[in-house]
């Protein structure tokens, strides 16, 4: 089969890589170069930089539904368009162009957490299960009758990063399935039922600011599934401090960081959340609106990351403040 592959990002690279080692891949369409990091230099999407180590022609436009784009897309009578977290909502003269379907790798188990962000809300929103499903795709987001799907557990320690690679690596798996399927004229598809329907929407900046009076269950999860971009983040004097690693400890009196109960159990359930309890090598303790919260790396805005105890060692007065 002749297929023209759609992607840009890191959960679609491994996912490319795979089905090149089977299929025809003719071109891969992925988002242009942008400008990234403090420098803003312009970088590739990791696709473009895997389809230059495949040695696949990529194309980049600006707006994929332009007439210059699709009488492009034309010339290469593709027998399907694959579509993995490209990052542009695709018309319907474009998903009319491949001789049989235009198939999306959605990295939720539809029609739950429809839209740009799945992984991250689902591990926000506490999931412990997730996975990936196959749909052949119409004018409307993540709307189209499935393909198949496969399931895949959250695990307690799994953050985004680490949750895209697993399920990177499952729709990679489960795409050829469908291939084989399409191939072997065994493919059934099944209509979404719209009233189960849930949304993991494209995430913001302000998605990673703390809420102190949230549960430490809560926070914990977000800062998980807000690794890398936008990150969990609070206020400390004024500066933004990140919070790159962190856990809940038990809800009612908290062991001690050095693994002792320490204080009343008063100073730990009550009082206003985001208040810093205590703080050594280990971590640093603050009140939530459930339980409390162990930071155990950080990073202060115009500073690097650091542990818990690099952290303290420059910041001795912590205790006094309210995040």
């Amino acid at each position: 089969m002749k297929i023209v592959f759609f992607g840009s990002s890191s959960f679609a690279a491994p996912i490319l890589e795979k089905l090149a080692k089977s299929e025809e891949i003719v071109l891969v369409v992925t988002q242009p170069d942008r400008q990234k990091g403090r420098s803003l230099q312009m970088a590739p999407t990791v696709v473009k930089l895997k389809s230059e180590e495949l040695g696949i022609k990529a194309f980049q436009p600006a707006k994929v539904n332009s007439e210059e784009s699709i009488e492009f897309l034309k010339k290469f009578n593709a027998d399907l368009f694959i579509v993995v977290s490209f990052g542009q909502i695709m018309s319907k003269a474009v998903l009319s162009l491949p001789k049989l379907y235009c198939l999306n790798i959605h990295a939720s188990l539809l029609p739950e957490y429809r839209g740009a962000a799945p992984i991250n809300w689902a591990i926000a929103n506490g999931e412990k299960e997730t996975g990936v499903t196959i749909m052949r795709m119409n004018e409307k987001m993540d709307e189209g009758d499935i393909a198949l799907k496969d399931t895949l557990s959250i695990g307690e320690l799994d953050d985004a990063i680490a949750l895209t690679k697993k399920l990177s690596i499952k729709g990679a798996d489960l795409l050829l399935d469908a291939i084989k399927l399409i191939k072997d004229d065994e493919v059934e598809f099944t209509a979404q039922d719209n009233s189960k329907a849930t949304y993991g929407p494209k995430l913001k900046k302000e998605d990673g600011l703390v809420d102190w009076a949230k549960s430490a269950d809560e926070i914990y999860n977000r800062i998980r599934a807000f690794a890398p971009w936008p990150g969990c983040f609070t206020h400390l004097d004024k500066k933004i401090l990140k919070i790159w690693k962190a856990r809940s400890v038990i809800d009612s009196i908290p062991v001690h960081l050095s693994g002792e109960p320490s204080g009343s159990p008063d100073r730990w359930t009550k009082g206003n959340p985001g208040v810093i309890l205590d703080s050594n090598k280990n971590g640093i303790l603050v009140r939530t609106g459930k339980g409390v919260l162990k930071i155990e790396e950080l990073q202060l805005e115009g500073s690097r990351r650091m542990t818990a105890e690099e952290f303290i060692a420059g910041h001795k007065q912590l205790n006094k403040f309210t995040l």
